[in-house]
This record gives C-alpha cells, structure tokens and sequence, in this order.
C-alpha cells in the first residue's frame, strides 16, 4: 500500500470518490496529507475534508491551526491519543485539547476505540459536535485481550462483541457520530454479502445524521464505486430501530 499510495494515486482515488458521489474524506492532518490536499484542491477537488489530529507533532496548536488554515469541515483527536490520556487518568488533557480544536472555530471531535470512553464524556457533557467510534476496541490491555483470546495475541485484537457495545453507544447518544472499522480491517470483506451484513448491521443502530469511514485500496477495482453502491443499497434496505 505504501507503494501503491503515490500523489497521483491518492488524488486518482479521491477524484474515484467524487463520481462515484462520495462527498467527505477522512484523514490525518500530518505534512504529507496537507500537501496532497494543497495539490488536489488546485487541480478541482471539492471532497470535503474530516482532519485527525497528528500525535507525532509536538506542536498540538499549529497541527489544529494548520488544519483549519486547509479548510478542514472538523478536526477530531486522535482515538489512540484519546485512549491514551482516558486510560491513564489524564482525562483533563482530553478536555484541553478539545478546547484548543474548538478555539479554531471548526466542528469538534473525538475519537475513541472504547465504548466506556464515549460514556465518560456523555456524563462530562463534553463539548463535542461528533464522535468518531471505532467498532473494534483495540485499546483494550494487552491482558484482557489475551484473556478474551484464550491464547496469544499478535498485533490488532479484534473482538466481535466489540462491535454491538461500540453501536450501543452510537444509537444511545445525540451527538453525531463517524463509525469507522465497519469491515474490520478487511475481516468482513469475505464477499459482497459480507460487507453488506457489516454495513447493515451498523446503520440498523445508525442515527439519520450519523456516517461511516471506508477505508479504500483500489489497486485492482473501482472500491469507491463498489461501497458507494453497497452503503445506497443498505440505506434502502435497512429498517431503522
């Protein structure tokens, strides 16, 4: 992926997005987003743009300055860096750091990977316009992990459950929210019927305003098309709770 993900085929996936209707893009707010952003925009893009903060920038306030500057229609924090802080007690930093993204004067949020997250801040009454919700908790402890698995653990744990607590949540609070993980990193990606019972599963709980996040590689087909058509063909066919 990191070879195929050239200037050219980024802004070729993006323009992909367009025709096929798509009309947002998510992604890091990092130098390498921001100059391929620059370049799309003067050759006609008009995708909207979702900004994630960057944790490896030292400088919090410019990376959120900087995206504003590049038009982002929101700016969220990190859910890895939410987790991080929720986890460690540090949970005033959390609010600190959404003060500062909402000083910019854009639409606000935060990402998170636990469900119990999106509670803590429901309780808060954080001052939030959306949250992004990772259907997979993959902040949980590397013990509870092992303990679920039943045996070793490499890389990412994803646990099914995860998915109907995280959608609990979605369908529970009034904020906005910005699904992500829907296929699993490529785990309900079997066949179209997989992806259509994934995509089913999350807008049967889904509010009217809420969206999802589809990562894309389309080396070998037109995937912006292809989950273009799947998310219409799951929004008529879903029934709401």
């Amino acid at each position: 992926m990191m070879d195929y993900f050239s200037a050219a085929n980024v802004k070729r996936l993006l323009a992909q997005c367009e025709r096929a209707g798509i009309t947002g893009w998510q992604s890091r707010a990092d130098r390498h987003i921001l100059r391929l952003l620059r370049e799309y925009r003067n050759e006609g893009g008009k995708l909207h743009w979702i900004a994630q903060t960057a944790t490896e920038l030292a400088d919090f306030g410019r990376n959120v300055r900087d995206a504003a500057a590049a038009g982002a229609a929101g700016i969220y924090l990190h859910g890895a860096n939410t987790d991080r802080l929720w986890l460690g007690r540090r949970r005033g930093e959390i609010e600190e750091r959404l003060k500062r993204i909402r000083a910019a004067g854009l639409r606000t949020g935060m990402a998170t990977h636990i469900p119990e997250v999106i509670d803590w801040a429901e309780e808060r009454g954080l001052d939030v316009d959306f949250y992004m919700a990772c259907l997979y908790n993959l902040s949980r402890p590397h013990e509870e992990a092992l303990k679920l698995a039943g045996g070793p653990v490499t890389g990412e744990f994803f646990h099914e459950p995860d998915r109907r607590r995280m959608l609990a949540r979605v369908k529970q609070t009034k904020k906005q929210c910005i699904v992500f993980k829907v296929y699993g990193a490529g785990r309900r990606c079997g066949s179209r019927a997989d992806r259509l019972a994934a995509l089913g599963e999350v807008f049967a709980w889904a509010k009217p305003q809420d969206c999802v996040v589809i990562g894309m590689y389309p080396k070998r087909a037109d995937q912006a098309a292809d989950n273009a058509q799947l998310v219409r063909q799951t929004l008529a066919s879903t029934a709401r709770p």
